[in-house]
């Protein structure tokens, strides 16, 4: 079986890969001539965890290839489309634009009885869209499915060959068929399979990321409160957390939830919600979003109170993707700060392990670190903003000596207080008394 795989992106890219990885001829087509060619080379165009060196594995074994030309995906069985869809400009809306483009190339080129399974993350109601545009386009009666992806950046190889669970939206027979062949592997070991309409399908990922970033807001909601009380959130999220309706998972209180996914998608699914005239049914929503950005601007509000005011302050901030494992900064809650700090007069300097090159690409003029150690020689504070290993693993003594001051702000609730409290820092983390 060949599959073409349609949009090289982060998840276009892994997929790719890793279908590859189970046996399969897949190709790759992107626009991005230059993400094609660094993909062909063998190497990755962006930071995730084991995924190269299937990459590499698997372009040398002539099983994977990409290009830039979209008549490569002709002979192919079933074609993925894992194109992006980011927030239109001046809109919550997500952008459909590169979606319908790759349906018209599959029109184009795609043989008779082949199946188009999307990946993208889309409005309810798109595929039932997108598949009168196939049925107008093209002669060949290609049937289309909707198989939303769950990745974990950061554990994306895991999550595509071992998901789980795999969802299609379907209409038709031949998808369905097509599909339990791809996954055969993972049906074989248990992983549940579940075939649904076309709209469960594109809901069902819009309603897992608003689940988790209703779940993650909450106990950042619970962190404004404790500040308030002199409340623990970390011991009052290991108390519920034993509530096993409720799981100690996702309640992590800190500067809270960013990346490509989260904020777009539930932005997203409350404007369509609104199209549909359910606006109320996701309300909260809106809230979810506001808990979230609030945690940002109390950590700025949290520097300028311990320092007396950031203008000229040096700060050294750890931290750039939104998560660790990671180099990926949209929406990213510590790039976020960083930035408004250094609007706000501060003298900024920002490492991370991985992310400094995306960093400097949406912030130029941010100063930047080649270690932690040059980040923290002579700050005044330094705020740990995403939870690398390398920055839980930092011995709180050999900070100070290397800094001007003792300050320190914990925003992701991963350090521990009491070793930097007796290292004579004065350590403070959200939520935290």
């Amino acid at each position: 079986m060949k599959l073409s795989v349609i949009g090289t992106g982060y998840l276009g890219a892994v997929h790719a890969a890793c279908m590859a990885e189970l046996g399969f001829d897949v190709v790759g087509i992107d626009v991005d001539a230059d993400k094609i060619a660094t993909l062909q080379s063998g190497k990755a165009p962006f930071f995730e965890p084991d995924f190269e060196p299937i990459l590499e594995r698997n372009i040398a074994a002539g099983r994977l290839h990409f290009t830039t030309d979209f008549s490569a995906m002709a002979d192919a069985d079933v074609h993925f489309v894992c194109v992006g869809t980011p927030q239109a400009a001046g809109s919550l809306a997500a952008d459909t634009r590169y979606v319908d483009s790759a349906i018209e190339e599959v029109a184009r080129y795609a043989k008779a009885g082949s199946v188009v399974a999307g990946k993208s993350t889309v409005p309810v109601g798109t595929a039932a869209r997108l598949q009168a545009k196939l049925d107008e386009l093209s002669a060949h009666g290609i049937e289309l499915a909707w198989n939303p992806e769950f990745l974990r950046e950061g554990f994306a190889v895991e999550d595509t060959l071992h998901p789980d669970r795999i969802v299609i939206g379907v209409q038709g027979e031949s998808a369905e068929g097509w599909l339990r062949q791809v996954y055969a592997s993972m049906i074989a070991a248990n992983t549940p399979f579940l075939v649904t309409d076309f709209p469960t399908a594109e809901l069902v990922k819009v309603s897992a990321n608003a689940f988790l970033a209703t779940k993650i807001s909450f106990i950042n909601a619970m962190a404004e409160v404790c500040e308030t009380v002199g409340g623990d959130v970390v011991a009052l999220a290991d108390a519920i957390g034993h509530d096993v309706r409720i799981g100690r998972r996702f309640l992590n209180a800190g500067i809270g939830f960013g990346g490509g996914c989260l904020p777009k998608d539930i932005r997203a699914f409350q404007a369509r919600a609104a199209e549909l005239g359910v606006e109320e049914a996701v309300a909260f929503l809106r809230d979810v979003d506001a808990v979230n950005m609030r945690r940002r601007s109390r950590v700025v509000e949290l520097a300028n109170e311990m320092l007396g005011g950031t203008v000229g302050k040096r700060i050294a901030v750890l931290g750039a993707a939104f998560k660790p494992n990671s180099d990926d900064v949209r929406d990213s809650p510590a790039l976020d700060i960083a930035s408004t700090l250094a609007e706000g007069g501060a003298d900024v300097i920002i490492y991370d392990p991985e992310a400094m090159a995306n960093a400097l690409k949406r912030f130029p003029s941010l100063k930047t670190a080649d270690s932690i150690e040059q980040a923290l020689t002579g700050a005044d504070a330094v705020l740990h903003l995403t939870e690398w290993k390398v920055f839980r693993d930092i011995n709180p003594v050999e900070a100070k000596n290397l800094m001007n001051h003792a300050f320190m702000i914990d925003g992701r609730n991963a350090l521990d207080l009491q070793a930097w409290r007796a290292a004579g820092f004065e350590a403070k983390a959200l939520g935290r008394p």
